[in-house]
């Protein structure tokens, strides 16, 4: 049975194994049929549905004093700029959580790190966040363009206006793609969920102003490449701590 869809963090398993801060997300959405992404989950999850839909997202952001713990933040490593490509999941235990394709950042300490540990698809890319007032709103610029030696590099710019806080608090669709409290992997033959928990997303309206885009197609998601997106959002951010990872197959403790 799935969990239903709440906005508030269940509570998190201890012990905390990571805090970090995500700033200046931008969150553009395209709606897809479930068939499109089912392949390209981890064995034993299946896609999260909306109204018979799931979602393809690309959210780049600002991650800001990241730390192991009950440590101090991460000197100089603790705060990078990252993109990520996700989709949303549900495993056999009804716990709701993301799948990410692809996650981009600026620095390779933690590609290294995060895919030795977590096996999850870090890689590491030049990276640019800009932000310019406008009349309309603010406007942040990204950039960025893998290194991959030998490989073709994928490269992204998005520019998104800040149009202010959304009225009461997001539609459903918003809410859906926002209240995550945790991520599948599959890392040593097994498929994991890792909680987390944060406050719920100060979510603002946004314009999308421009996108060009190589990730979600090289992501394996050719047919939403090029296509206008359903949904375009903006926060300023939450703080996030992590659990330790379980098995995506044991149930929650009551």
């Amino acid at each position: 049975m799935v969990e239903r869809l709440r906005v508030d963090a269940p509570e998190l398993p201890r012990p905390v194994i990571m805090r970090q801060s995500w700033r200046d997300l931008a969150s553009v959405h395209w709606a897809v049929d479930p068939a499109l992404v089912a392949p390209l989950l981890p064995r034993g999850t299946v896609p999260d549905l909306l109204a018979g839909r799931t979602f393809v997202g690309l959210l780049p952001f600002r991650m800001v004093d990241a730390g192991l713990a009950g440590g101090p933040p991460l000197p100089w490593l603790g705060s990078f700029l990252e993109t990520n490509v996700r989709l949303y999941s549900v495993d056999p235990t009804g716990r709701r959580g993301v799948v990410f394709r692809s996650l981009d950042t600026d620095r390779l300490a933690v590609v290294v790190g995060a895919r030795a540990v977590f096996g999850l698809p870090y890689r590491w890319a030049r990276m640019r966040h800009r932000t310019r007032p406008t009349v309309a709103g603010t406007e942040h610029e990204y950039e960025l363009t893998t290194r991959r030696p030998g490989r073709a590099a994928r490269a992204s710019r998005m520019v998104v206006r800040d149009l202010g806080p959304t009225p009461g608090g997001g539609t459903e669709q918003a809410r859906f793609v926002s209240a995550r409290w945790g991520l599948h992997v599959r890392r040593w033959g097994r498929t994991w969920y890792i909680p987390n928990e944060h406050e719920p997303w100060p979510l603002h309206d946004a314009e999308l102003v421009t996108l060009d885009d190589d990730l979600v197609a090289a992501a394996g998601l050719d047919a939403v490449a090029g296509r206008e997106p359903d949904q375009v959002l903006f926060s300023p951010g939450v703080r996030v701590r992590f659990g330790r990872p379980v098995d995506a197959r044991t149930p929650r403790r009551a």
